[in-house]
């Protein structure tokens, strides 16, 4: 499955129908109902006024409007009908990299391809922020396949990104004042960040539903012995030229890795996200269906 998902294949919009398609054979049924807001429930966010009649739990009494009215009113809310996502995209230059079957880029587009398809539905509408070193652009939320046909057109028509770190930090407080119901965030990113993105992420957990999915390659934990070797900083251009012939230096780059990570899955935790992991080597598509298979389990 993984083999649809290269950049040749996914040039055209009958590829993104295709890649449509397996997404849901494969996932369909499965994040359906399995987030705030997909069914219609008394809501939490405040709506209008109306006298109490006999019947009503008296819990729900506005005891404000009441005072002011001289007569008992209850406080209704606004049902949760839909579910509104919103996606977190990043376009930084670290996602052009890949050893395996593709590059992050492409991990990008499928994962948002996933989401996107499955939760733009029922009156659901999902809204994107995509960010690269250069500038943050934001689409509005609406609903429908054809809206989430149309933000996949947008990453792929995107021009690669320009040298200089995005932040994810900043995207993420951009989010925080769009989403302003209940929702489900989406965060695609590789983590490579030096923002303060926890502390941002642990905001927006206290009031949305958060999955993070982190998209990675083997080779940045691990450094096969070959020699010297000139790596190019994507987001900065600056070369470094390193000898992976030394065990010891290959084991000092494979504690720093593991330490990154296990720095990353704590900030994670601690926001209380769902996390989602993807990688260059691995079938994505099976990756999402455990994690979403294991979710339904927890809960």
């Amino acid at each position: 499955m993984t083999d649809l998902f290269t950049k040749e294949v996914v040039s055209s919009e009958p590829n993104l129908r295709q890649l449509e398609l397996a997404i849901n054979r494969k996932l369909d049924g499965l994040l359906h109902g399995d987030y705030q807001g997909l069914l219609p429930g008394a809501g939490t966010d405040a709506g209008g006024g109306r006298l109490y009649n006999v019947g009503d739990d008296v819990r729900r009494i506005d005891w404000n409007l009441s005072a002011r009215s001289n007569a008992t009113h209850v406080r209704e809310t606004i049902a949760d009908r839909e579910l509104e996502t919103w996606l977190v995209i990043d376009g930084t230059a670290s996602l052009d990299y890949g050893t395996a079957r593709c590059e992050k880029r492409d991990l990008v587009l499928a994962v948002t391809a996933a989401f996107g398809f499955l939760t733009a539905r029922a009156g659901n509408r999902i809204g994107a922020v995509v960010f690269d070193g250069a500038q943050t652009d934001v689409v509005a939320p609406r609903g429908g396949r054809e809206s989430v046909l149309a933000l996949l057109h947008r990453l792929q028509r995107r021009p690669p990104a320009s040298s200089g770190s995005g932040s994810l930090a900043a995207a993420l407080r951009r989010v925080q004042f769009l989403a302003r119901r209940r929702g489900l965030v989406v965060v695609v990113s590789d983590l490579l960040d030096d923002s303060d993105w926890s502390r941002e992420l642990r905001t927006l957990g206290a009031r949305h539903e958060v999955v993070v999915a982190h998209v990675s390659d083997p080779r940045e934990d691990d450094l096969p012995a070959v020699g010297m070797l000139t790596l190019v900083d994507a987001e900065t251009g600056e070369l470094h030229e390193v000898q992976t012939a030394s065990k010891r230096f290959r084991a000092r780059y494979a504690a720093a890795a593991n330490e990154r990570r296990a720095t990353t899955m704590a900030s994670i935790r601690a926001s209380r996200a769902g996390h989602l992991e993807v990688s260059t080597d691995r079938d994505w598509l099976l990756d999402i269906v455990k994690f979403v298979v294991a979710k339904r389990r927890r809960r």
